[in-house]
């Protein structure tokens, strides 16, 4: 086409790097009548381009290609043009192509910028459709001149084309019910839970992802980052001034910009101390307003409820950021790894784990991934997602390994998810996530589905999607401190609860009397069961089954003089509880107590000594503390003797509590004891 005034065909390309990397000029695109159009993907819809259909605009062409693109499995997008809008005849030619012709452009590198290697989905597709403008009616329209619809890459079902940026749209109203929720503090992934009820559809079904909606933030954000940097610093600086058993570590870039910040508490380095055998490592959420990974360090004490052991900002995802972030940690707590630590599935973190904590054993947390099973597969398995569901669960709670390979064989053949690639994956990975392979390590209870959701409650505290850099190191120091407080008060609630012993046996009071209400309920579990099966003296050792089995059973390993008793099922390897197999065998052996190394003291009934731990000079004010708590431990233990103690003992704390709340404080005082407190 040549334009009457220039004398020359102007040729306009959306994208230049398709300039190169594309050739659909005259020779490439001679007209084909329908039928020789060979389809790639097999369709029994009408709107099949052809040669010689008309439309009003270029637009309406391009509409009516995207649609059908979106049928058969891929997206489009504008090629190039040929003329100009009031310049000779204007614009005369367009090309749309498929989203995956072209190679991958060239991107021009800047030192100062950090670049990110994404791989491209270009691959070179020769798919495409050409309009041409005529005015042989009179009025001008477009018509298709040249079809092809012919890929050299697979195209996507149905339920994973929505998935194309092409597709996904948040709309005006979504995005001002998204600004509203970024502002009440909720998670991003909070906001698409309640979308989706909103709009009652399925997990995984809404028009948009969470990428697109952090993107989204990212826009509203009117802050200097900076500035928030330098406010950030100067906070973890004056909190340190305050208290000096505050600890946090970060790193700047050759700008001396923030890169990565770690910090953690007084009463965290004191919790992990005990309770820092078994750590999650939660990476999985992103400050939303900088658009910064966020890590949590997160454990379980003594009865049951989380504990904070420590916080982490990264500027990005790396096997740097990573290992720098667990050497801070490590920092933080002594050089003392964590038994076991428990993650998302990210390659980087795996690898920065083997490195930085050798000897700590690495899984994956059950509750990520079940997170993500709504978006991999409810729209696979449709009506017999929950079904699928259930038996993953059964599978992945068996006992043994030789079990969960038959179960994991016939769950695949039964849904027909053999080339699924998530099942695929999930099969490779099985020996860091499916118990049958974790069960010889400690995790303190922390792979259960029920804990994960008070650990996901726990964390969720601490999220904030619209926040300040500086307020956000507040916020979770708040959040810390009103979880304590309402620890002490469970703490509180669950050792004046009346024990109810159920066998009578003496080890069931023994235990009863060492443990917290929350480990005595665990073990009280395996001893209700114990009953229950039947033990055989071997030469070497014991076999216990259930009574009501002929066949099979777990080996028990029991040396009296010694103290020592272990079972094949590793469950109290696994939980720090004894099991019903070994509790059988002590039964039946007339032991009346449970051997000590069977008490572990992070299950029992237990105040932290401060003094011990953070090594910090003993002050009159934190002796008497530390007096109190014990004296209020040993108060609680001897009521919870009897209904008539209890009776007294609340009566009368009662009255002592209100006697103390009519004594004044002062700001002064209630600054320099809180300062004290988090010391002890």
């Amino acid at each position: 086409m040549m334009s009457e005034d220039a004398g020359v065909m102007l040729v306009v390309y959306d994208d230049p790097s398709d300039q190169r990397s594309l050739s659909l000029d005259e020779t490439s695109s001679t007209e084909e009548s329908p039928d020789e159009t060979r389809l790639s993907l097999e369709t029994t819809n009408d709107v099949i381009p052809y040669i010689g259909q008309r439309f009003s605009t270029h637009d309406a062409a391009y509409e009516y290609y995207s649609e059908f693109a979106k049928q058969c499995g891929f997206s489009i997008r504008r090629h190039r043009t040929e003329g100009k809008d009031g310049v000779g005849k204007g614009l005369t030619r367009r090309y749309f192509v498929c989203h995956r012709a072209g190679n991958t452009p060239i991107k021009t590198s800047h030192e100062r910028k950090p670049q990110r290697n994404r791989k491209s989905s270009r691959c070179g597709c020769q798919a495409y459709m050409r309009i041409s403008k005529t005015t042989e009616l009179g009025a001008p329209e477009w018509r298709v001149t040249g079809f092809a619809n012919h890929h050299n890459h697979e195209l996507l079902e149905a339920n994973q084309v929505r998935f194309l940026p092409a597709y996904r749209t948040i709309s005006e109203s979504d995005k001002s019910r998204i600004l509203m929720f970024a502002k009440t503090g909720i998670s991003v992934q909070q906001m698409m839970r309640l979308m989706e009820l909103e709009k009652c559809v399925q997990p995984g079904y809404l028009p948009f992802t969470e990428k697109d909606v952090r993107n989204l933030l990212q826009t509203f954000r009117k802050l200097d980052p900076e500035d928030e940097s330098i406010d950030l610093l100067r906070m973890c600086r004056n909190i340190k001034e305050k208290d000096p058993n505050f600890k946090f570590e970060y790193t700047l870039d050759s700008d001396h910009r923030l890169e990565n910040i770690a910090w953690s508490y007084a009463s965290s380095v004191q919790s992990y101390e005990i309770f820092g055998d078994a750590v999650v490592f939660d990476t999985t959420h992103r400050l939303t307003a900088f658009d910064m990974p966020l890590g949590i360090w997160v454990g379980i004490n003594n009865y049951g409820m989380p504990c904070f052991f420590g916080c982490v900002l990264l500027r990005e995802e790396s096997l740097r950021s990573f290992s720098w972030a667990l050497k801070a940690f490590l920092s933080f707590m002594y050089g003392k790894a964590p038994q076991t630590i428990l993650t998302d599935q990210n390659m980087f973190l795996k690898e920065a784990i083997s490195m930085e904590m050798p000897t700590t054993k690495h899984a994956l947390c059950i509750w990520m991934i079940v997170a993500k099973f709504p978006s991999w597969f409810n729209a696979v398995l449709g009506e017999r997602y929950n079904e699928w569901k259930s038996e993953f669960y059964r599978i992945y709670n068996l006992e043994n390994i030789e079990d969960f390979e038959l179960g994991w064989r016939d769950l695949v053949n039964s849904f027909g998810l053999h080339s699924n690639r998530h099942i695929v994956n999930l099969y490779g990975l099985r020996s860091l996530w499916a118990l049958p392979f974790l069960r010889s390590h400690f995790f303190a209870g922390m792979t259960t589905i029920g804990q994960s959701k008070s650990i996901n409650a726990f964390i969720q505290r601490f999220l904030s999607a619209q926040t300040r850099l500086a307020h956000f190191i507040e916020q979770v120091a708040v959040a810390v401190d009103f979880k304590d407080q309402a620890g002490e008060q469970q703490t509180m609630q669950q050792n004046l609860q009346n024990i109810s012993l159920k066998t009578g046996a003496p080890m069931e009071s023994h235990a009863a009397s060492t443990f917290t209400p929350y480990a005595f309920s665990k073990l009280q579990e395996q001893l209700v069961l114990a009953a229950h099966y039947a033990s055989f003296e071997m030469e070497d050792g014991f076999l216990v089954r259930h009574h009501t089995k002929a066949e099979g059973g777990r080996k028990v390993y029991w040396v009296p003089r010694e103290g020592i008793i272990s079972c094949s099922c590793h469950h109290f390897e696994f939980s720090g509880i004894l099991c019903r197999h070994a509790l059988r065998v002590l039964s039946t052996g007339n032991c009346f107590q449970i051997p000590e190394r069977y008490l572990p003291v992070r299950w029992r009934r237990i105040s932290i000594p401060s003094a011990k731990l953070l090594q910090s000079a003993p002050s009159d004010h934190a002796e008497r503390i530390q007096l109190l708590q014990n004296i209020v431990s040993t108060l609680v233990t001897e009521s919870a003797k009897s209904r008539e103690r209890l009776d007294i003992a609340t009566e009368q704390v009662s009255i002592l509590l209100s006697r103390i709340r009519e004594q004044p404080v002062s700001v002064q005082s209630t600054r320099e004891i809180s300062s004290m407190h988090r010391n002890i």
